[in-house]
């Protein structure tokens, strides 16, 4: 890759898209890494230059200084944060993530006044940046070294930043910092399409939108696309009165491009030697003037008061909400408690989710967690890949990512609390037996995501040695999920509270809902809750008739001892081929879901795929189709596996898919308070967390890290799901 930096400075051909958002033409492509120039400041200190735009990443004065001076100063940003209420969201939406200096700025300020005002210790803030041509992490890295020797106040936030820091595939990556209540979504790609994506016509009837703007695209002389009409279309889509927005930029073009969208701008000192910025401010309602080809849209929270004609700026005060209407979500109404029904891993991971947003979840299921198709010994997290021209729209591939941040952080939190590992990494080598993409589309990719090995690499990798591996798949991120171990961690949470109880009857009030069932006691009770999500796999149709009645396939996971000879022989890392297997060694705990030999190794393989089959029998004859199937895709291994397999060990689970292949994430149609999030089919481990997240911020009024595009294909309400299965 060539050397380049994160800072936005967006290219693309659709400055003249019109405002209306409906005429966006959205393309995706691969993403180009900026090529970075370096040239010293007025302190003798190495700057990146863009090499695409020829334009500074920050002020040759002090690029820390600025972002604090510009943007947290000028969005009032340290007043508004130290006002939030308990549980109150508050949303920042940066242009350009650069270099991620502003972010830094943000995130160390957070971090400040949450230590000195313990109200803040429930609020939330969600960072939205976008980025065309992002930094590749070795650049970064070398770049944030400099920072972090001339700021040492940033050194550990940097090395958060850096450990989370995506790969360069576009598309929508989560970071998620639980210790800090801080969530940054980066957007990869063109501004005006990854702002066009966010969805704010919640479910709920809480619409998410922006707190406060940073623009911070290069001077709108070097690139005019991230000061485009369909940029400020988007931002007045997704503001609402005493929305601010803040720029080191005066140019006529701003000035004018902010007025006409709805913002009432000022000009104020700026920093360094520039003698002027822009502070922006929405005002309740506006007059506009014709040039948004009609499509004068109103945020939906607007006031119905006497419109304000925006014409002026004034050359001192700076914009700033009224005291008496801070701009950030307001908390009432938000569900202080939550039933989650079924816990497999759409259920651990939505109540996770919940948990980590400051609600308290009752976690229900009628056997122990992990009862069901989602108690296997473990899981490979591994992407079913698509090619690379539309991967940014692509759930397998973004919930992998989000996946495999988040159970490396769940890691850090299982080894502080004495549990064994979440994830163990391992890689995996795909053999491309059953793919919809070749070693020419996985070249596309950036190696440290996917990658195509030699050969003799991948014999080597692997271990094995006759087979044919010139057309392969190496996943060096991938790795094995222990479930045992991510429910004893999420069942740590202190707001999660786990009671077997076998629901019989959901029942929806204005104000609350309540479930029936009986405990493990057989007694009768009853819960009361904000709302409820039901995550009962091809059971969730029996509970409400309104989720589709779902294809249910039943999967037989085998496993067997090996011999010491064996393990010298079997496949290092776990391979896929028209089914997958994998050597791991049992860890403490694990004996608790499966009849497995703790602290030995264990050979997976499978599994078994036999539809309309819902019985969770261990059945001896799908011990042989796996080990068929295996040797049929690798005969070498045919005088490895035991042909004895009287012995092995086996678990059956009901995997619950739709006709789409699409999950079911979202609110019951006519329901306020019942959710759904079920048919993760066999890739719960790697999409069920992002979906989780989603179905969080639609139910809670925050930015979802899927675009609306992508909600609307996993809707309970969609079309696709209106007719019954045959």
């Amino acid at each position: 890759m060539s050397k380049s930096m994160f800072e936005s400075k967006d290219t693309d051909t659709s400055s003249t898209t019109s405002k209306n958002t409906q005429s966006l033409s959205f393309h995706s492509s691969n993403i180009t890494p900026a090529k970075i120039d370096w040239q010293m400041d007025d302190t003798g200190n190495k700057v990146p230059v863009s090499g695409e735009f020829g334009d500074v990443y920050f002020s040759n004065a002090d690029g820390l200084a600025e972002s604090r001076h510009v943007f947290l100063a000028h969005n009032q940003l340290p007043e508004r944060l130290t006002n939030l209420a308990p549980n109150q969201c508050f949303t920042v939406a940066e242009l350009g993530f650069g270099t991620g200096l502003n972010f830094l700025a943000t995130w160390q300020l957070w971090r400040q006044l949450r230590d000195i005002h313990p109200q803040l210790a429930t609020a939330k803030l969600q960072f939205i940046t976008t980025e065309k041509f992002p930094i590749p992490l070795t650049d970064l890295t070398q770049i944030l070294a400099l920072w972090g020797q001339r700021a040492p106040e940033l050194t550990t936030l940097i090395e958060l930043l850096l450990a989370a820091y995506p790969p360069l595939i576009a598309g929508c990556h989560r970071l998620s910092f639980f210790d800090d209540n801080l969530t940054v979504d980066i957007w990869l790609g063109d501004a005006a399409e990854s702002l066009a994506k966010l969805a704010n016509n919640s479910s709920s009837s809480h619409v998410p939108y922006v707190d406060a703007w940073f623009l911070d695209g290069f001077a709108p002389s070097c690139n005019s696309t991230l000061w485009a009409d369909s940029i400020f279309a988007q931002m007045q889509r997704l503001s609402r009165p005493n929305t601010t927005a803040a720029t080191y930029s005066c140019a006529g073009i701003v000035k004018r491009a902010l007025q006409d969208c709805g913002f009432q701008i000022k000009k104020v000192k700026g920093f360094g030697r520039k003698n002027e910025m822009l502070t922006a401010i929405m005002l309740d309602t506006i007059n506009l003037t014709d040039n948004n080809n009609g499509n004068n849209s109103k945020d939906t929270n607007s006031k119905d008061t006497n419109s304000k004609d925006i014409t002026s700026y004034n050359n001192t005060s700076t914009a700033a909400p009224d005291n008496d209407s801070q701009s950030a979500k307001p908390t009432d109404n938000l569900p202080a408690h939550s039933i989650v029904i079924g816990a497999g891993v759409s259920g651990l991971l939505t109540a996770w989710s919940l948990a980590n947003r400051g609600i308290q979840v009752t976690l229900l299921d009628k056997s122990a967690p992990l009862a069901g198709a989602s108690g296997n010994p473990r899981a490979l997290l591994a992407p079913k890949m698509t090619p690379i021209h539309h991967v940014d729209e692509h759930l397998h591939t973004m919930g992998y990512l989000y996946s495999s941040r988040l159970y490396r952080c769940l890691n850090v939190d299982a080894k502080k609390s004495g549990l064994v590992p979440i994830v163990e990494p391992t890689g995996a080598l795909d053999l491309l037996m059953k793919a919809n993409i070749g070693t020419e589309q996985i070249a596309d990719y950036p190696d440290e995501m996917a990658t195509t090995l030699s050969h003799e690499q991948a014999q080597t990798v692997s271990g094995l040695k006759t087979q044919d591996l010139s057309e392969n798949l190496y996943l060096p991120q991938s790795g094995l999920v222990n479930p045992q171990a991510l429910k004893d961690t999420i069942l740590m949470h202190p707001l999660i509270h786990f009671q077997q109880v076998d629901v019989k009857s959901i029942s929806e009030t204005k104000e609350s809902v309540c479930i029936e069932g009986s405990n493990e006691d057989k007694q009768t009770i009853s819960i009361s809750a904000d709302n409820v999500v039901i995550c009962a796999a091809f059971e969730s149709h029996q509970l409400d008739k309104r989720i589709f009645d779902c294809r249910k396939i039943r999967g037989q996971l085998s496993w067997f001892t090996p011999t010491t000879e064996q393990l010298t022989i079997l496949p290092k890392i776990p391979l896929k081929y028209s089914g997958y297997c994998a050597l791991f060694t049992a860890q403490t705990g694990d004996a608790q879901l499966n009849d497995v030999v703790e602290q030995h190794s264990q050979f997976l393989l499978g599994a078994s795929f036999i539809r309309n089959d819902t019985d969770i029998d261990i059945r001896t004859k799908e011990h042989q189709i796996s080990r068929d199937k295996l040797v049929t895709a690798i005969p070498e291994m045919d005088s490895i596996i035991p042909t004895d397999i009287s012995l092995w060990q086996g678990r059956a689970g009901i995997r619950t898919q739709t006709p789409d292949y699409h999950p079911i994430v979202g609110v019951l149609a006519d329901s306020k308070r019942i959710w759904v999030m079920s048919a993760m089919g066999a890739k719960g481990y790697a999409i069920a967390p992002i979906c989780a997240e989603a179905l969080t911020d639609m139910m809670l009024g925050t930015f979802a890290p899927l675009s609306t595009a992508m909600l609307a294909r996993l809707s309970p309400n969609r079309t696709r799901l209106q007719t019954p299965l045959t």
